[in-house]
């Protein structure tokens, strides 16, 4: 089964254009080890929540912008075969990073849905949120009948992953980010658009549907974060 590592960070104010070069750098790289995908995004429509959101996620900063991504391995063992190679090369150099390390979220998470044809994409929805361990089967009927209003109205793809290894961190983690409590696990989840045009147009139209049909959220969606991202590094 496929493994994503997915990540949220800060970058540092004035410092985009230095991530986007860094992105498009360590893409290649991550392949060379066997990666099937490496995508970064950069956030274009991050809205504040009422109770989590991801400028918090990562204690943002005044102008810093907040990224989202993933490494897409073809299992957990390549993933793992490979990281010692991966750190000992000195390519893999973080001396000179445009986002802070420290505040950097991550964690491994496996792909439960991913409904859509795929193909060309220039931006993302990204969420984290928080799904009661017990109602795993539940959240997965729930993204099945979610996923077909987005992909009639402009999106290409819907994936949704269960998190399997999400480590806490010292100043910022995935738990923090969505208020996990001891029965939850956490969730990595996007969706693809052509672009920001047509997402903002999906949005709407789903929107205008969501308020004919029922479809509970066996979740707390107060506690979801989301927010739009632009990418500007993909390589699969």
């Amino acid at each position: 089964m496929s493994y994503v590592l997915g990540c949220v960070l800060p970058i540092e104010a004035g410092k985009r254009d230095r991530f986007v070069e860094q992105a498009v750098q360590a893409a290649p790289f991550f392949r060379e080890f066997g990666a099937s995908s490496v995508l970064d995004a950069v956030g274009d429509d991050v809205p504040k929540g009422e109770a989590t959101d991801f400028r918090r996620a990562v204690d943002a900063k005044d102008g810093e912008l907040v990224a989202f991504g993933w490494v897409i391995w073809p299992d957990k063992a390549t993933k793992n075969a490979a990281e010692p190679a991966m750190m000992s090369d000195p390519r893999m150099d973080m001396s000179d990073m445009a986002f802070d390390g420290k505040r950097m979220i991550y964690g491994g998470f496996e792909p439960m849905i991913d409904e859509g044809p795929g193909g060309a994409f220039g931006y993302i929805d990204g969420f984290v949120l928080a799904v009661p361990t017990a109602r795993r089967e539940e959240f997965v009927r729930h993204c099945r009948e979610a996923a077909p209003l987005f992909l009639r109205n402009g999106a290409t793809r819907h994936v949704e992953c269960w998190g399997v290894d999400v480590p806490e961190g010292k100043v910022t983690d995935f738990h923090r980010a969505v208020k996990t409590q001891a029965d939850e696990t956490v969730c990595f989840a996007w969706i693809e658009w052509p672009d920001r045009e047509t997402r903002d147009a999906g949005h709407e139209a789903v929107s205008a549907e969501m308020e004919r049909i029922d479809i509970p959220m066996p979740f707390d969606a107060k506690r979801v974060i989301h927010g739009g991202f632009a990418v500007v590094s993909r390589e699969s």
